[in-house]
Protein backbone atom coordinates (compact mmCIF):
# COMPACT_ATOMS: atom_id res chain seq x y z
CA UNK A 1 0.00 0.00 0.00
CA UNK A 2 1.24 3.51 -0.81
CA UNK A 3 0.05 6.94 0.30
CA UNK A 4 -2.41 8.85 -1.91
CA UNK A 5 -0.84 11.34 -4.33
CA UNK A 6 -2.43 14.81 -4.35
CA UNK A 7 -1.59 17.56 -6.85
CA UNK A 8 -1.50 21.05 -5.31
CA UNK A 9 -1.95 22.77 -8.68
CA UNK A 10 -5.06 20.70 -9.39
CA UNK A 11 -6.45 21.72 -6.00
CA UNK A 12 -6.40 25.29 -7.32
CA UNK A 13 -7.30 24.56 -10.93
CA UNK A 14 -9.56 26.99 -12.77
CA UNK A 15 -11.34 23.93 -14.15
CA UNK A 16 -14.05 23.26 -11.56
CA UNK A 17 -14.30 19.56 -12.37
CA UNK A 18 -10.54 18.99 -11.98
CA UNK A 19 -10.46 20.99 -8.76
CA UNK A 20 -13.48 19.23 -7.26
CA UNK A 21 -12.08 15.78 -8.02
CA UNK A 22 -8.75 16.63 -6.38
CA UNK A 23 -10.46 18.22 -3.36
CA UNK A 24 -12.43 15.01 -2.87
CA UNK A 25 -9.24 12.93 -3.05
CA UNK A 26 -7.64 15.21 -0.44
CA UNK A 27 -10.65 14.96 1.84
CA UNK A 28 -10.74 11.16 1.63
CA UNK A 29 -7.02 10.86 2.35
CA UNK A 30 -7.21 13.16 5.38
CA UNK A 31 -10.08 11.10 6.81
CA UNK A 32 -8.67 7.66 6.06
CA UNK A 33 -4.94 7.90 6.82
CA UNK A 34 -3.94 11.54 7.39
CA UNK A 35 -0.90 11.26 5.08
CA UNK A 36 -0.40 12.14 1.42
CA UNK A 37 2.29 12.72 -1.17
CA UNK A 38 1.95 16.30 -2.45
CA UNK A 39 3.19 16.96 -5.98
CA UNK A 40 3.38 20.18 -8.01
CA UNK A 41 3.85 21.96 -4.68
CA UNK A 42 5.66 24.94 -6.16
CA UNK A 43 8.87 24.83 -4.13
CA UNK A 44 11.67 25.38 -6.69
CA UNK A 45 13.93 22.38 -7.19
CA UNK A 46 16.99 24.62 -7.05
CA UNK A 47 16.07 25.67 -3.51
CA UNK A 48 15.56 22.02 -2.51
CA UNK A 49 18.97 21.00 -3.89
CA UNK A 50 20.61 23.88 -2.06
CA UNK A 51 18.92 22.97 1.23
CA UNK A 52 20.20 19.40 1.12
CA UNK A 53 23.71 20.52 0.19
CA UNK A 54 23.83 23.09 2.99
CA UNK A 55 22.51 20.78 5.71
CA UNK A 56 24.85 17.94 4.76
CA UNK A 57 27.82 20.28 4.93
CA UNK A 58 26.59 21.75 8.20
CA UNK A 59 26.06 18.41 9.96
CA UNK A 60 29.47 17.21 8.72
CA UNK A 61 31.13 19.73 11.03
CA UNK A 62 32.64 18.79 14.36
CA UNK A 63 30.36 18.50 17.38
CA UNK A 64 32.18 21.36 19.10
CA UNK A 65 31.45 23.62 16.15
CA UNK A 66 27.77 22.67 15.87
CA UNK A 67 27.07 23.07 19.57
CA UNK A 68 28.06 26.75 19.46
CA UNK A 69 24.37 27.32 18.76
CA UNK A 70 23.08 24.55 21.01
CA UNK A 71 19.30 24.59 21.37
CA UNK A 72 19.52 24.47 25.15
CA UNK A 73 20.98 28.00 24.99
CA UNK A 74 17.80 29.27 23.34
CA UNK A 75 14.78 30.08 25.47
CA UNK A 76 12.52 29.64 22.41
CA UNK A 77 13.80 26.31 21.04
CA UNK A 78 16.02 27.42 18.19
CA UNK A 79 19.38 26.04 17.11
CA UNK A 80 21.27 22.74 17.17
CA UNK A 81 19.94 19.63 18.91
CA UNK A 82 22.46 16.87 19.48
CA UNK A 83 22.09 13.09 19.29
CA UNK A 84 19.74 11.69 21.92
CA UNK A 85 18.42 15.15 22.88
CA UNK A 86 14.89 14.29 21.77
CA UNK A 87 12.73 11.30 22.67
CA UNK A 88 9.47 11.40 20.74
CA UNK A 89 8.31 8.02 22.03
CA UNK A 90 8.41 8.57 25.78
CA UNK A 91 8.39 4.80 26.43
CA UNK A 92 11.10 3.91 23.91
CA UNK A 93 14.73 4.61 23.04
CA UNK A 94 16.06 8.11 22.58
CA UNK A 95 15.93 9.31 18.97
CA UNK A 96 19.15 8.74 17.05
CA UNK A 97 19.26 12.01 15.14
CA UNK A 98 20.66 15.51 15.31
CA UNK A 99 18.67 18.58 14.33
CA UNK A 100 18.60 22.29 13.56
CA UNK A 101 15.43 24.31 14.28
CA UNK A 102 14.33 27.80 13.22
CA UNK A 103 11.09 29.76 12.95
CA UNK A 104 10.06 33.37 12.49
CA UNK A 105 12.96 35.57 13.56
CA UNK A 106 11.38 37.96 16.06
CA UNK A 107 13.27 40.50 18.22
CA UNK A 108 13.38 39.70 21.91
CA UNK A 109 11.49 42.93 22.71
CA UNK A 110 8.61 42.12 20.30
CA UNK A 111 5.25 41.95 22.15
CA UNK A 112 4.79 38.26 21.23
CA UNK A 113 8.29 37.40 22.48
CA UNK A 114 7.62 39.23 25.73
CA UNK A 115 4.26 37.52 26.24
CA UNK A 116 5.33 34.02 25.14
CA UNK A 117 9.14 33.85 25.49
CA UNK A 118 9.34 30.07 25.17
CA UNK A 119 7.77 30.15 21.68
CA UNK A 120 8.78 33.47 20.07
CA UNK A 121 12.10 35.24 19.66
CA UNK A 122 15.30 35.28 17.62
CA UNK A 123 16.82 32.36 15.76
CA UNK A 124 20.34 31.07 16.31
CA UNK A 125 22.27 30.70 13.05
CA UNK A 126 25.68 29.12 12.56
CA UNK A 127 28.53 31.04 10.97
CA UNK A 128 28.35 28.85 7.90
CA UNK A 129 28.30 29.74 4.17
CA UNK A 130 24.83 30.20 2.62
CA UNK A 131 23.13 28.70 5.67
CA UNK A 132 20.88 31.55 6.83
CA UNK A 133 19.96 32.71 3.33
CA UNK A 134 19.09 29.18 2.18
CA UNK A 135 16.95 28.40 5.22
CA UNK A 136 15.06 31.69 4.97
CA UNK A 137 14.34 31.09 1.29
CA UNK A 138 13.10 27.54 1.87
CA UNK A 139 11.01 28.67 4.87
CA UNK A 140 9.31 31.27 2.67
CA UNK A 141 8.63 28.80 -0.16
CA UNK A 142 7.34 26.08 2.17
CA UNK A 143 5.09 28.59 3.93
CA UNK A 144 3.52 29.65 0.61
CA UNK A 145 2.83 26.02 -0.27
CA UNK A 146 1.32 25.38 3.16
CA UNK A 147 -1.11 28.26 2.85
CA UNK A 148 -2.33 27.05 -0.53
CA UNK A 149 -2.82 23.59 0.94
CA UNK A 150 -4.67 24.88 4.03
CA UNK A 151 -7.00 26.85 1.78
CA UNK A 152 -7.87 23.60 0.00
CA UNK A 153 -8.30 21.78 3.31
CA UNK A 154 -10.85 24.39 4.37
CA UNK A 155 -12.74 23.99 1.09
CA UNK A 156 -12.70 20.20 1.51
CA UNK A 157 -14.27 20.64 4.95
CA UNK A 158 -16.93 22.94 3.43
CA UNK A 159 -15.71 25.84 5.53
CA UNK A 160 -14.73 29.36 4.36
CA UNK A 161 -11.48 29.27 2.37
CA UNK A 162 -9.61 31.40 4.93
CA UNK A 163 -10.69 29.31 7.95
CA UNK A 164 -7.09 28.37 8.73
CA UNK A 165 -4.96 30.87 6.82
CA UNK A 166 -6.40 33.84 8.74
CA UNK A 167 -4.57 32.52 11.81
CA UNK A 168 -1.06 32.82 10.30
CA UNK A 169 0.07 36.34 11.09
CA UNK A 170 2.69 35.92 13.83
CA UNK A 171 2.64 32.16 13.52
CA UNK A 172 4.92 29.63 15.20
CA UNK A 173 5.58 27.45 12.14
CA UNK A 174 8.98 25.80 12.50
CA UNK A 175 11.48 24.57 9.94
CA UNK A 176 13.77 21.71 10.97
CA UNK A 177 16.71 19.97 9.34
CA UNK A 178 17.41 16.42 10.54
CA UNK A 179 20.43 14.17 10.16
CA UNK A 180 20.03 10.48 10.99
CA UNK A 181 23.56 9.03 11.28
CA UNK A 182 24.23 5.28 11.27
CA UNK A 183 22.73 3.57 14.32
CA UNK A 184 25.13 3.33 17.29
CA UNK A 185 24.64 -0.43 17.65
CA UNK A 186 22.58 -3.17 15.97
CA UNK A 187 19.88 -3.05 18.66
CA UNK A 188 19.21 0.69 18.44
CA UNK A 189 16.54 0.71 15.72
CA UNK A 190 14.94 4.05 16.59
CA UNK A 191 15.76 7.06 14.42
CA UNK A 192 12.65 8.94 15.53
CA UNK A 193 10.16 7.34 17.87
CA UNK A 194 6.48 6.83 17.10
CA UNK A 195 4.62 10.12 17.50
CA UNK A 196 2.03 12.45 16.05
CA UNK A 197 2.84 16.00 14.99
CA UNK A 198 1.52 18.86 17.09
CA UNK A 199 0.25 21.49 14.67
CA UNK A 200 -2.02 21.80 11.61
CA UNK A 201 -0.07 19.99 8.91
CA UNK A 202 3.56 19.06 8.28
CA UNK A 203 5.33 19.32 4.92
CA UNK A 204 8.23 16.85 4.83
CA UNK A 205 11.04 16.83 2.33
CA UNK A 206 13.05 13.60 2.53
CA UNK A 207 16.12 12.35 0.71
CA UNK A 208 16.32 9.11 -1.27
CA UNK A 209 17.27 6.83 1.65
CA UNK A 210 13.83 6.10 3.09
CA UNK A 211 12.94 4.96 6.59
CA UNK A 212 9.67 6.78 7.28
CA UNK A 213 6.82 4.53 8.41
CA UNK A 214 3.15 5.40 8.96
CA UNK A 215 0.73 3.59 11.29
CA UNK A 216 -2.24 2.51 9.18
CA UNK A 217 -5.33 1.79 11.27
CA UNK A 218 -5.86 -1.69 9.78
CA UNK A 219 -2.58 -2.61 8.04
CA UNK A 220 -0.12 -1.73 10.81
CA UNK A 221 3.13 0.05 10.00
CA UNK A 222 3.53 0.82 6.28
CA UNK A 223 6.53 2.36 4.53
CA UNK A 224 6.35 5.86 3.06
CA UNK A 225 9.33 5.77 0.69
CA UNK A 226 10.56 8.89 -1.11
CA UNK A 227 8.71 9.85 -4.29
CA UNK A 228 10.61 12.01 -6.76
CA UNK A 229 9.32 15.60 -6.71
CA UNK A 230 6.87 15.02 -3.85
CA UNK A 231 6.54 16.21 -0.30
CA UNK A 232 5.06 13.95 2.34
CA UNK A 233 2.25 15.83 4.11
CA UNK A 234 0.49 14.74 7.27
CA UNK A 235 -2.30 16.00 9.48
CA UNK A 236 -1.32 17.25 12.93
CA UNK A 237 -3.01 17.20 16.34
CA UNK A 238 -4.51 20.70 16.08
CA UNK A 239 -6.20 19.86 12.79
CA UNK A 240 -7.61 16.68 14.32
CA UNK A 241 -9.07 18.73 17.16
CA UNK A 242 -10.45 21.36 14.75
CA UNK A 243 -12.18 18.64 12.73
CA UNK A 244 -13.50 16.62 15.69
CA UNK A 245 -11.43 13.57 14.67
CA UNK A 246 -12.73 13.67 11.09
CA UNK A 247 -9.15 14.28 9.89
CA UNK A 248 -6.67 11.99 11.60
CA UNK A 249 -3.31 12.86 13.12
CA UNK A 250 -1.54 9.60 12.46
CA UNK A 251 1.38 8.12 14.35
CA UNK A 252 4.61 7.78 12.39
CA UNK A 253 8.24 6.91 13.04
CA UNK A 254 11.65 6.69 11.37
CA UNK A 255 13.90 3.63 11.51
CA UNK A 256 17.50 4.24 12.54
CA UNK A 257 19.93 4.25 9.63
CA UNK A 258 21.97 1.14 8.92
CA UNK A 259 25.76 0.96 9.04
CA UNK A 260 27.46 3.56 6.81
CA UNK A 261 24.08 5.09 5.88
CA UNK A 262 23.21 8.73 6.55
CA UNK A 263 19.65 10.02 6.10
CA UNK A 264 18.54 13.67 5.86
CA UNK A 265 15.05 15.16 6.01
CA UNK A 266 13.51 18.62 6.25
CA UNK A 267 10.10 18.90 7.94
CA UNK A 268 8.17 22.19 7.97
CA UNK A 269 5.73 22.20 10.88
CA UNK A 270 2.77 24.43 9.99
CA UNK A 271 1.56 25.97 13.25
CA UNK A 272 -0.71 29.02 13.66
CA UNK A 273 -0.49 32.14 15.81
CA UNK A 274 -0.01 31.33 19.48
CA UNK A 275 -3.36 32.76 20.54
CA UNK A 276 -5.39 30.91 17.90
CA UNK A 277 -8.43 29.41 19.62
CA UNK A 278 -8.82 25.87 18.31
CA UNK A 279 -12.31 24.47 18.70
CA UNK A 280 -14.54 22.18 16.68
CA UNK A 281 -15.45 23.60 13.27
CA UNK A 282 -19.17 24.09 12.54
CA UNK A 283 -19.29 21.50 9.75
CA UNK A 284 -17.40 18.89 11.81
CA UNK A 285 -20.09 18.57 14.46
CA UNK A 286 -23.77 17.72 14.71
CA UNK A 287 -26.36 16.69 17.31
CA UNK A 288 -25.21 13.09 16.91
CA UNK A 289 -21.51 14.05 16.77
CA UNK A 290 -20.90 16.76 19.38
CA UNK A 291 -17.44 18.29 19.91
CA UNK A 292 -15.00 15.83 21.49
CA UNK A 293 -12.39 18.33 22.67
CA UNK A 294 -12.50 21.50 24.75
CA UNK A 295 -11.23 24.69 23.16
CA UNK A 296 -7.46 25.05 23.41
CA UNK A 297 -5.06 27.87 22.60
CA UNK A 298 -2.77 26.62 19.84
CA UNK A 299 0.46 27.83 21.41
CA UNK A 300 -0.36 26.32 24.78
CA UNK A 301 -0.89 22.94 23.15
CA UNK A 302 2.33 23.05 21.12
CA UNK A 303 4.38 24.28 24.08
CA UNK A 304 3.04 21.45 26.26
CA UNK A 305 4.15 18.88 23.68
CA UNK A 306 7.62 20.43 23.44
CA UNK A 307 7.95 20.31 27.20
CA UNK A 308 7.01 16.62 27.26
CA UNK A 309 9.52 15.76 24.53
CA UNK A 310 12.61 17.70 25.59
CA UNK A 311 14.14 17.07 29.00
CA UNK A 312 15.96 20.41 29.03
CA UNK A 313 12.67 22.33 28.80
CA UNK A 314 11.16 20.32 31.67
CA UNK A 315 14.19 21.02 33.82
CA UNK A 316 13.80 24.75 33.27
CA UNK A 317 10.07 24.85 34.09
Amino acid sequence: MSLPIINLEKLHSSDFEIQSEEIQKLDSACREIGFIYLVDHGIPQAVIYRMFRVIKDYFDQSFSEKRKIEITKSRNHRGYGFLGEEQLDESGQEDWKETFDMALDIPIDHPSAIEYPSMYGPNQYPDFPEFKETFLEYYSEAFKASQKLLTSVAVALKEPANTFTKHFNTHVSALRAIHYPPRPNPDHDNGAGAHTDYGCVTLLLQDSVGGLQVKHKTKGWIDAPPVEGALVVNIGDLMQRWTNDSYVSTSHRVAASNENVHRYSIPFFVEPDYETKVKCLPNSQSDSNPPKYPQVMAGDWIRSRFDATYAYRTEEN
